[in-house]
C-alpha cells in the first residue's frame, strides 16, 4: 500500500519494491510581484509500490500536479529526496532526467495531440523520438490501435475524434514505449461520464495486463473509488489521508476526506433538506453503511421492536464494496430510538441530523456521533 514515513523511520524494505519515494519532500516556487514564495509541497513522505494504482486526489491548489511533476523530472524538490524508479530526480543531470521520462507515460487532461498527424502519426512519434525502426514501430502502432480499440480510426485526424477516442489515442501514444509507469493528470475531467468509465476501464485494463504502475491525479472521487488501490488525499501541500483506497473512504481521519465521501453518497441530510426532513416527524438516524458494519441495520431496528423508512442518502461501489450512509425515519419513543442508536454505535457510525444544526461533523470531532 502507499505508505507515509518520516525520513528518521524509513523502512529497510528494498526500494526496488517501490516505483516511487519521496522522502521529506518539499517544493517552493519564488515569490512573485503579487505574492510571497508558495510551498506547493510541503513536507511530504511516500512510497508507491510496483505494479499498483494509486490516486492523488484533493482540490485546486493541493499541491497534485507539483506532485507528479516531481516524479517525472519537470519539477526538482526544493528540499527532501525523490526517487523515482531508483533515480534520485534532484541530483539527476539532464541526460539522465532524460532517460528517465523515457521509463514514464503520461496522460493529459486536453489530450495534446498533434492535429496535423493521424492517429496512427502521434501513436509512432514517442517511438520515432526514441529511436525505434520502422517495422518496429509498424508493429508496435498496430498493438497498440487494437489494444485501445481504434484500429478502424487508424487514418482519422484527431479532429474527426470525439474526446473519448482522442484520449484513447492519448493513452495508447503514452504507452508506446512500455513504461513503467503511467502518469494521468486529469484525465477524465473533460470527458462525460460514460466515457469517463470506458477509459477507467481501459487504464484498469493497462495496469492489470501490462504490469504497469499509475499514479492517478484528480478531483473526482468517483475516479479514484472505481479505479485506485490506494488514495492520496492532499490538502495545502500536505497529505491528510492515504492507504488502502476503501479503507480511506469508510474510516477517514481528515475533514476533507469525509467532504468527498460525503459529496459522492449525499451523506448526511443537511440544509433546506434538514429542514424539509425534520417537518415530516419522528426521529432522524443517518447511518454509516460499509462492509465492516457488523450487522444489518433493519435486523438492528427489529431487535428493538422500530422500524426505519429510508428518507435520504446514497451507496457507492468501491472497487466492489460497499460505501455510503443512509438516513432512516424512525417513529418510536424517544427511550426506543436511544437504544437503537446505542445498538448501531457498537457497529458502526451513527448520526441524529435532527438533533443538529445541518452538518457533518468533522471526522477528529466527536461531537454529534455515536461510535
Amino acid at each position: 500500500m502507499v505508505r507515509s514515513k518520516t525520513a528518521s523511520a524509513v523502512e529497510e524494505s528494498s526500494t526496488a519494491d517501490f516505483a516511487v519515494v519521496f522522502d521529506s519532500v518539499g517544493k517552493e516556487f519564488p515569490a512573485r510581484r503579487s505574492r510571497g514564495a508558495i510551498r506547493a509541497v510541503d513536507d511530504v513522505s511516500l512510497r508507491v509500490p510496483a505494479g499498483r494504482i494509486v490516486g492523488v486526489i484533493g482540490y485546486s491548489g493541493a499541491g497534485k500536479s507539483t506532485l507528479v511533476r516531481m516524479i517525472n523530472g519537470l519539477e526538482k524538490p526544493t528540499s527532501g529526496i525523490v526517487s523515482t524508479l531508483g533515480v534520485d530526480v534532484g541530483a539527476a543531470d539532464e541526460a539522465a532526467l532524460r532517460a528517465l521520462r523515457g521509463r514514464i507515460g503520461m496522460v493529459f487532461q486536453q489530450f495534446n495531440l498533434f492535429s496535423s498527424r493521424t492517429v496512427r502519426g502521434n501513436i509512432a512519434y514517442p517511438l520515432k523520438v526514441a529511436g525505434w525502426p520502422k517495422e518496429r514501430i509498424a508493429a508496435r502502432v498496430a498493438e497498440l490501435l487494437d489494444f485501445v480499440g481504434l484500429a478502424d480510426k487508424a487514418d482519422q485526424f484527431p479532429r474527426r475524434l470525439s474526446g473519448g477516442q482522442k484520449q484513447r489515442v492519448g493513452i495508447a501514444r503514452a504507452l508506446a514505449t512500455n513504461p513503467d509507469i503511467l502518469l494521468a493528470d486529469e484525465a477524465t475531467s473533460a470527458l462525460d461520464p460514460q466515457t469517463t468509465r470506458d477509459i477507467l476501464d481501459l487504464l484498469a485494463r493497462a495496469n492489470r495486463e501490462l504490469g504497469i504502475t499509475i499514479v492517478v491525479i484528480t478531483h473526482q472521487i468517483s475516479v479514484v473509488h472505481e479505479l485506485c488501490d490506494e488514495v492520496i488525499v492532499m490538502e495545502q501541500g500536505r497529505i491528510v489521508d492515504e492507504g488502502d483506497t476503501y479503507r480511506v473512504f469508510a474510516h477517514p481521519t481528515a475533514s476533507l476526506t469525509s467532504r468527498f465521501v460525503s459529496d459522492a453518497t449525499q451523506g448526511v441530510p443537511r440544509g433546506d433538506v434538514l429542514e424539509a426532513l425534520r417537518r415530516g416527524g419522528g426521529a432522524l438516524l443517518s447511518v454509516d453503511v460499509n462492509e465492516f458494519t457488523s450487522e444489518d441495520v433493519e435486523t438492528v431496528f427489529a431487535r428493538h421492536g422500530v422500524r426505519g423508512v429510508v428518507v435520504f442518502g446514497g451507496v457507492t461501489d468501491i472497487r466492489g464494496r460497499q460505501l455510503g450512509t443512509l438516513t432512516y425515519r424512525v417513529n418510536a419513543t424517544e427511550d426506543a430510538v436511544t437504544a437503537v442508536v446505542a445498538d448501531l454505535a457498537a457497529r458502526t457510525r451513527v448520526v441524529r441530523p435532527d438533533q443538529q444544526r445541518d452538518a457533518w461533523p468533522d471526522a477528529d470531532a466527536g461531537e454529534g456521533v455515536a461510535s
